[in-house]
């Protein structure tokens, strides 16, 4: 290799070959050498296609060879090998032979997750639908409908006021006098899932329980079986507590106070173990809890659209651009993708 490591600098013939050499130096075991030649080489022909090399591609490069793994391996391999492309980015940036990484933001913006073990429980249409249906109580039933038909976190959900949402059924209209947020002018039947609440920290006058993870506020359609579940619950929501008018309320021992993720993840799990989907002690792999519903809302709608910059959007992921193009667009490309795409729960 014609390659000057003198100050750590210059080009080299082989980029690859350079940094499994450093692997080697640091002592990496030939099975982890291996698993990176494979990876990276196979990044490489596929830069090779498209008229650039690994020195020279651009984040859009990267991100269609994210997009070609996709096609082919389960997420959670996607993401270890993303990683991999992203380390030997970062590792030829940080001894001077690349200038720029261009997988850094390809990783910040990718959902996927690195499971060590990804035998994640996995629960068809069909059997959801029955779950749902079990649900009687009218509490229960419409917070496990909002998660899993807007993949909002548990947090997010407990946090929602009245005033986030606008719907335009006008016997809810006349028994509710709290008008809707600025943020859902002109999005009728809608819910908006802000970023501000944090934990401990008082938001629209009450002290919040619960943070919200998204760094930039969603607007989420409401179709029409979230829409009547949400009408049920309301037709016997409780006066609430705080002058916040929380959305979804106790109707138990807190009669009335904000409902908590602990009330939620108890009832949830007590529904999940009756339907042999939670086990005492076992993990995230096995149990459905609250965060399981953001799962299965991810996974079906994104096999459903093929649109991961909607679904993206939906799930409040941070992603900037994702945000600005689905915001100004967003009665035009993300409601009409939602209600083509979402999938029932009662039929």
């Amino acid at each position: 290799m014609s390659e000057a490591r003198t100050g750590e600098t210059g080009a080299v013939d082989d980029p690859v070959a350079y940094f499994l050499e450093d692997l080697t130096y640091h002592g990496k075991t030939e099975r982890t050498r291996d698993a990176y030649e494979r990876v990276l080489r196979s990044a490489e022909r596929f830069m090779d296609g498209r008229g650039t090399t690994l020195a020279e591609a651009t984040r859009r490069d990267c991100m269609a060879w994210v997009h070609r793994l996709r096609g082919e391996y389960a997420d959670s391999t996607v993401a270890s090998y993303a990683s991999y492309l992203h380390r030997f980015y970062g590792y030829m940036v940080e001894v001077g032979t690349f200038d720029r990484n261009p997988m850094a933001l390809v990783t910040d913006e990718m959902d996927e997750t690195i499971d060590t073990d990804p035998a994640r429980r996995e629960i068809d249409l069909r059997r959801m639908r029955a779950f749902v249906a079990g649900l009687e109580h009218p509490l229960e039933q419409a917070v496990v409908v909002t998660l899993l038909k807007t993949g909002m976190r548990v947090g997010e959900l407990c946090n929602l006021d009245l005033r986030d949402c606008s719907l335009t059924d006008e016997e809810v209209r006349a028994a509710f006098d709290v008008p809707p947020r600025g943020g859902l002018d002109g999005r009728p039947d809608s819910i908006y899932v802000p970023s501000e609440p944090s934990r401990g920290e008082p938001y629209n006058g009450e002290e919040r329980t619960a943070s919200n993870k998204r760094k930039r506020a969603t607007v989420v359609p409401v179709d029409a079986e979230l829409e009547a579940a949400l009408k049920r619950w309301l037709a016997v929501r409780p006066d609430a507590r705080s002058p916040a008018e929380p959305l979804f309320c106790s109707t138990k021992d807190e009669w009335g106070a904000r409902l908590t993720p602990k009330m939620v993840r108890s009832f949830v799990t007590d529904h999940a173990r009756e339907a042999g989907w939670y086990r005492s002690g076992g993990g995230a792999e096995e149990n459905v809890t609250p965060h399981y519903f953001r799962h299965f809302f991810t996974t079906h709608l994104r096999d459903r659209t093929g649109d991961r910059g909607v679904v993206k959007y939906l799930r409040g992921d941070v992603a900037q651009d994702v945000i600005d193009t689905y915001t100004h667009n967003w009665g035009d490309r993300v409601r009409e993708v939602y209600e083509a795409n979402i999938y029932s729960l009662t039929a």
